[in-house]
């Protein structure tokens, strides 16, 4: 089961890396719990089309947005934590890179939560 999991998070990162929010979205559960600074406090439940959505707006700001792993870490049978470095350029040249980290849970082969932890602090 964790190799299979581990395989369902690599092709979530090979999606993302390609831009295919539509596809990557279906890797969710219809309804997956989020937790993520950019929703707001606490979790938030998202659809696999507001999640394809999300990723098509912070496209638009960073055509060229990037995620790197850096290292997966499977934990028992439903989750799987990575660490991941996502980088991009916005249209003035500003350019980001932003440590993340997110335990995915996974269950009947979808990813029924998102919990994503980084330095939401802006300076």
């Amino acid at each position: 089961m964790a190799s299979e999991n581990t395989e369902l998070v690599n092709r979530y990162f090979d999606l993302f890396n390609q831009h295919d929010w539509d596809m990557m979205a279906e890797l969710y559960s219809e309804t997956a719990a989020f937790k993520d600074p950019s929703l707001g406090p606490g979790i938030v439940k998202q659809t696999r089309a507001q999640t394809a959505q999300k990723y098509r707006e912070l496209n638009e700001v960073f055509p060229d947005l990037t995620d790197t792993v850096v290292q997966v870490y499977p934990s028992g049978e439903k989750h799987v934590i990575v660490e991941f470095v996502s980088s991009g350029t916005a249209p003035d040249g500003t350019t980001f890179e932003l440590p993340i980290c997110t335990i995915f849970t996974i269950e009947d082969g979808q990813i029924t939560k998102d919990y994503t932890y980084y330095d939401n602090f802006e300076a």
